[in-house]
């Protein structure tokens, strides 16, 4: 049995909520897994997912939220060992400031501390069309080690709901952290 996961999850006012919503629901329901998860959120972020979901609801889970400048967060620090950090939706605003290297929030500060201690750093970015500036961030994060994953949902398994759709995207990054779900394989 694998040890059970301290997750970040930075959530930033870029188009997508329900990608993050449907991460907080499978977070939930994957809780034996997991140990702890930290969320912090943009105020643009509560923002876009009330104009955008309709409601609210991100203050409905049962998960510590930190503010955005809360530098005594324990996932500010490399010794808090937080396994992994998922960005959702990811603005290329933010993704810029971590390619960077610049650390003015708790985001951009646990993205940095993720990528010095050499743990998974996923940035699920969304948005379109690229520019030039967009792709080198995303070679520069790549280089230092994190992972872009753009919310590019697939249509194998025939998803007939937003959530269903937006699924496809959050069980890959799910399965990149470490934990075991019950999802559509390819070929089964």
């Amino acid at each position: 049995m694998n040890p059970k996961k301290k997750i970040v999850v930075a959530i930033t006012g870029a188009s997508g909520s329900i990608y993050a919503k449907v991460l907080l629901d499978k977070l939930q329901l994957l809780e034996d897994q997991i140990e702890e998860v930290g969320i912090v959120m943009s105020d643009n972020a509560k923002d876009v997912w009330q104009f955008e979901l309709g409601n609210q609801s991100f203050s409905d889970y049962n998960f510590k939220f930190y503010q955005k400048n809360d530098f005594m967060a324990p996932f500010a620090s490399g010794s808090a060992k937080f396994d992994s950090m998922i960005v959702v939706p990811c603005s290329m605003g933010t993704m810029a400031r971590i390619a960077q290297g610049t650390s003015s929030d708790l985001t951009t500060r646990a993205a940095d501390v993720m990528l010095k201690e050499r743990r998974k750093l996923i940035l699920i970015t969304r948005e379109t069309p690229l520019n030039l500036i967009h792709i080198q961030n995303m070679q520069a994060v790549t280089l230092a080690g994190g992972v872009i994953c753009p919310a590019s949902p697939s249509f194998y398994s025939r998803p007939s709901t937003f959530e269903e759709l937006a699924a496809t995207v959050i069980d890959r990054v799910l399965d990149m952290i470490g934990l075991d779900l019950a999802t559509y394989r390819w070929g089964k």
